[in-house]
């Protein structure tokens, strides 16, 4: 049975790349969505890819996911820190949603310590740089196959 995952990005990563590479990686946006494809690609898996720098824009694509989505595996990027909305976004959704982050936000600025989204989240993993998110789809497939087990 195919599996429907959203891999939602935040803002600032469309400068992926350029911006602050020695914090973030060399690799764009487009790089980790193509090396995202290829580790999914042995699964059933169908992905759906988003990135916006507008919080209204993230808000409604996980509402959007309540109908279609599997999963969520979302680097929210500095609205980690301070919405809200996307709290309560995610937490309406009902789907394992799962925080990603390129850095580790927790050896960094005090107040990138705090996520306003991980008590919504099954999980957090940050501080791998692109390979966060590789990390986050295995923790989706192993928390699928926990669930159906």
């Amino acid at each position: 049975m195919t599996k429907h995952i959203l891999l939602l990005h935040g803002p600032n990563l469309n400068l992926l790349g350029t911006r602050q590479p020695e914090i973030y990686g060399k690799m764009t946006l487009d790089d980790i969505n193509a090396a995202v494809r290829r580790h999914i690609a042995p699964y059933e898996i169908e992905l759906r890819i988003q990135q916006s720098n507008h919080e209204g824009e993230l808000v409604g694509w996980l509402h959007e996911a309540r109908g279609w989505a599997d999963g969520v595996v979302f680097n929210p990027g500095a609205y980690t820190h301070t919405s809200v909305a996307l709290r309560d976004a995610i937490s309406a959704t009902e789907l394992p949603v799962i925080e990603v982050h390129l850095s580790n936000v927790h050896g960094r600025e005090p107040f990138r310590h705090r996520s306003l989204l991980a008590g919504v989240c099954i999980g957090q993993i940050a501080g791998f740089g692109w390979h966060s998110y590789l990390l986050a789809l295995d923790a989706l497939l192993r928390e699928w196959r926990l669930k159906s087990d």
